[in-house]
């Protein structure tokens, strides 16, 4: 019988045994990065939890609901306060009326509307209510009438919770 001769291994271990011993350590090295990652993953979300209690809150207006209603005939342009701290006003151009919009109004703002008919004339009205009481009315009449409705808001009292 011919005898068979086996590839030599390395320190006395057969192919089969390192390749186990290559994936095991494979796999210990997956684990240590997976568990890194977590921890990591977990101290940003701990920093984030707790870093929030001394963020400055910017303190929330109190508002007042607002309607504007344009009623009439013709085409108008209507500008009018809008919800929002800048006191902008906001412009809808080519407007045939009835038009109606209820906004919230930070207190201490002057909600107002305002309407000019375009050159063909008519007759418009505006009127304006806060919280859903009428507060003030104005005809426009002709080519480029106007009118203005305007109300008044309280100015907020200032609390302990709002100034810090």
């Amino acid at each position: 019988m011919p005898l068979t001769e086996t590839a030599p291994t390395t320190e006395g271990h057969d192919a089969s045994e390192t390749a186990e011993e290559s994936t095991a350590g494979e796999r210990r090295a997956l684990i240590g990065i997976a568990a890194v990652v977590l921890l990591v993953c977990g101290g940003l979300v701990t920093y984030g939890i707790l870093d929030t209690e001394d963020d400055p809150k910017r303190p929330v207006l109190p508002t007042a609901e607002v309607t504007y209603e344009v009623r009439g005939e013709g085409t108008v342009e209507i500008s009018y306060l809008a919800g929002g701290e800048s006191g902008d006003a906001t412009v809808e151009t080519g407007v045939r009326p009835p038009w109606k919009k209820t906004v919230r109004v930070p207190l201490g703002k002057n909600p107002t509307v305002n309407i000019v008919l375009d050159a063909k004339g008519g007759m418009a009205g505006c009127t304006l209510a806060v919280r859903g009481e009428h507060v003030q009315r104005a005809t426009a009449s002709g080519a480029y009438g106007r009118a203005t409705c305007t109300g008044e808001l309280p100015t907020p009292v200032a609390t302990e919770e709002s100034t810090g």
